[in-house]
């Protein structure tokens, strides 16, 4: 049990320790945090995510300083003392002072205290001239994932996913149907998307304290996100599955819209996820506990959302920890889970009826790949491409496929989006 009156700054080291060390989320690490106040919390893990996102960036500007590898939650501490003094903007002595006091707190952290208070007072001394001249978007991203993005978005669509990753994202919030999209933004302070979603500044208020949450008028999710289910065209009255339907925004799309929804997640924690926004939001879904792979539905469904198991490099710039967790060879190992997803969700389909299938994804292997295989391994469905109008406000979303593929370059005036790949196809036979 940690020590009930943690400092931030110590907590932001053992969010560090936890990612980075023990291969943990960094929000499960969160709930592994004392009680802490509110503000304090937050600022640890504006910390801790700020040395998630710029890691290659700041063990670049700390190198030089030291002579040996320090132990890892010394080098933790440096990360976070260097993140505060160049990315965070807070003052060189709160930031070194409080960093070093953070270390004496360490298991035989005492003896290092000397170090770190000369390594960052070095730091503070040079300032932003301590970045000038670092390739901050490569030194950020993991190899294998810059490969990856460079093979299939080009140099200049990798340099732009990587650099897209470095700041904190904006709130993305969907309204049910009804609401009044200009109402709400003028009542949040928000502004209103192409798309339709709203958008919040980074430095928002809690969700659980804006005006509308507790009435149910809206629901978070990323702009991105909220395609697939819109792009489905559910109909009233239609018989819909949301297939791995937590947390459950698309299940809240799909019934909003009058769809008969059956919300599949074999979580039941997460399950619960999904009952618990329903009914805040006064929607209606039946919610099966069960794995999507083997269920079978009592008769055919019209439509089907496959929202399937990813290594979500989509989603980096809303959670940071993923390029450090994920692996290259996570995709090839996720490759049977999502091809027995999307056989499965065939079979639910009746004749005629229509699948969409998405990831938050930006591996091609995960999104295009994943199609190319279900029609090589003979499933009966057809392609049934996008066609740019019926996305408005984002026509270059569509690729020449029919396919959707955003990545978190686009809009980087707005502050960007998530990854995401959707494609739609129909259920051929009788």
């Amino acid at each position: 049990m940690l020590p009930p009156a943690m400092s931030p700054r110590r907590a932001a080291i053992m969010l560090l320790e936890a990612v980075l060390g023990r291969r943990r989320t960094l929000d499960e690490a969160l709930d592994t945090l004392p009680a802490m106040a509110g503000r304090d919390r937050a600022f640890a893990h504006l910390i801790a995510a700020t040395v998630l996102r710029r890691l290659g960036t700041l063990d670049a500007v700390l190198e030089p300083h030291l002579r040996r590898a320090p132990p890892e939650a010394v080098r933790h501490a440096l990360r976070a003392g260097a993140a505060q003094l160049l990315l965070l903007g807070t003052g060189a002595h709160a930031a070194v002072g409080e960093t070093v006091a953070a270390v004496r707190a360490l298991p035989k952290g005492a003896r290092f205290a000397g170090l770190v208070n000369a390594v960052l007072r070095r730091v503070a001394e040079a300032g932003p001239a301590a970045l000038e001249g670092l390739d901050t978007p490569r030194l950020d991203t993991p190899e294998w994932l810059w490969r990856s993005w460079h093979a299939a978005y080009g140099p200049e669509g990798a340099r732009a996913i990587a650099s897209a990753h470095a700041a904190t994202p904006p709130l993305d919030l969907t309204l049910k149907p009804g609401e009044d999209p200009d109402s709400w933004a003028a009542r949040l302070g928000a502004t209103v998307l192409p798309t339709g979603s709203l958008r919040l500044a980074p430095d928002h208020p809690p969700v659980r304290e804006l005006p509308g949450y507790a009435e149910g008028a809206f629901w978070v999710q990323d702009a991105a996100a909220a395609l697939p289910a819109r792009l489905l065209a559910p109909r009233a009255g239609e018989r819909v599955a949301d297939l791995c339907a937590a947390p459950g925004g698309k299940t809240a799309q799909l019934a909003a819209a009058g769809a008969r929804v059956t919300a599949v997640e074999r979580s039941p924690e997460r399950a619960e996820v999904i009952g618990a926004n329903l009914r805040r939001l006064g929607l209606a879904a039946e919610v099966v506990v069960a794995d999507a792979a083997a269920w079978t539905p009592s008769e055919p469904f019209d439509a089907v959302l496959l929202d399937a198991p990813c290594t979500a490099t989509g989603t980096i710039r809303r959670h940071p920890d993923i390029p450090r967790l994920k692996r290259r060879d996570d995709v090839a190992a996720l490759a049977p889970v999502q091809d027995g997803l999307l056989a499965a969700a065939v079979r639910m389909l009746r004749p005629g009826g229509r699948l969409v299938y998405t990831v938050c994804s930006l591996e091609p292997a995960e999104g295009e790949g994943a199609v190319a295989r279900a029609l090589a391994a003979g499933l009966p469905l057809a392609l049934s491409p996008f066609a740019q109008d019926e996305l408005p406000g984002l026509p270059e979303a569509i690729t020449a496929q029919g396919f959707l593929r955003t990545t978190p370059a686009f809009w980087p005036d707005r502050g960007g989006m998530d990854g995401f790949f959707a494609a739609r196809v129909t259920r051929t036979g009788e």
